[in-house]
């Protein structure tokens, strides 16, 4: 019986490789400006170090079932609103790769702010609560 637990079910394996390329992506990204990478959840988070905050236009960014963060305290601080993305990833593999880019164009082209009023961020901050 315990074996059985400790199975993941086939949707848990479908999810995992549909999301795979964007998470090779962003753990190839994480690891090769020498961040530190550490499981939570589901989830693999990965720090980067110190100096890269002043570099980087964002605070945490998701690819996939990774989230690769200027800090563990800007993971934490972000974590709701990044494994909105994650889920995001889930449903749309690859694709959100070119989806989300195109949600930002829209917006824009509506007379929207490109970022915040992207369909995908507005869902993450909705549901993160923010």
């Amino acid at each position: 019986m315990a074996a059985e637990r400790n199975r993941w079910p086939l949707r848990a394996v479908l999810v995992c490789l549909w999301a795979a390329p964007a998470s090779l992506l962003g753990l190839a990204l994480g690891l090769l400006a020498g961040g530190r990478a550490h499981r939570v959840g589901r989830t693999l988070e990965v720090a980067l170090p110190k100096g890269w905050r002043r570099w980087l236009p964002f605070a945490a960014l998701t690819l996939g079932q990774v989230i690769v963060g200027a800090s563990r305290a800007e993971l934490a601080h972000w974590r709701a609103h990044e494994r909105v993305h994650v889920r995001q990833f889930e449903r749309w593999g690859v694709l959100l790769l070119l989806a989300y880019p195109l949600a930002s164009l829209w917006a824009g082209l509506r007379g929207g702010r490109p970022y915040r009023d992207n369909a995908f961020e507005r869902e993450a901050r909705r549901v993160a609560g923010y």
